[in-house]
């Protein structure tokens, strides 16, 4: 058995679940998603749009078990994403570096000699709040991490001053200098 896949999810107030053929159409407040299971190996029991749980309809092998844990995984972040969303917020530490919104671009100043413009999904929205610090929202977990990782990419934090963009409340290894 899957520790996680036997877990039950309870579905909040405001959110709908239909079940189609191998398709499970999720609404809620913040939007739609509709995300696909293999209903052959799967079976979803939805109760009363309170409760909703995943079984293996077969003997349960390791495949099958780790896939179970994953679609219940998949399936509670979904439920979660258009209910509340998921936000990250990324801090920018150094002289000089600013962030700001142009149209449907963010653009990076980060001590090159050019500027980075990021262009912006559609599903997802991005804020600056103060000139160094950007906060990313959407519904789809995958989505708002991986935006937040290729910002972060563009000028990682250094180990000896700390300069570069951070995840909020992300500790950063720092070395000492060198000696004379």
């Amino acid at each position: 058995m899957s520790k996680i896949g036997k877990k039950k999810i309870i579905i909040p107030n405001g959110v709908n679940i239909s079940v189609d053929e191998n398709n499970l159409n999720i609404k809620g407040p913040n939007g739609n998603k509709s995300m696909s299971l293999d209903r052959k190996v799967f079976e979803v029991n939805l109760i009363e749009n309170k409760e909703i749980s995943i079984k293996p309809i077969n003997k349960a092998t390791d495949e099958i078990k780790k896939d179970w844990g994953m679609n219940r995984s998949l399936l509670n972040n979904a439920i979660i994403g258009v209910n509340k969303g998921y936000e990250k917020i990324l801090e920018m530490t150094g002289v000089g570096y600013r962030a700001a919104i142009k149209g449907n671009h963010l653009n990076l100043q980060l001590g090159y000699s050019h500027d980075i413009n990021f262009e912006i999904p559609k599903d997802v929205k991005i804020m600056v709040e103060k000139q160094t610090t950007i906060k990313i929202n959407g519904t789809d977990k995958q989505v708002v991490g991986q935006i937040a990782s290729k910002i972060k990419s563009y000028r990682p934090p250094e180990p000896y001053k700390g300069k570069g963009i951070k995840v909020k409340g992300e500790y950063i290894l720092r070395k000492e200098g060198k000696k004379k």
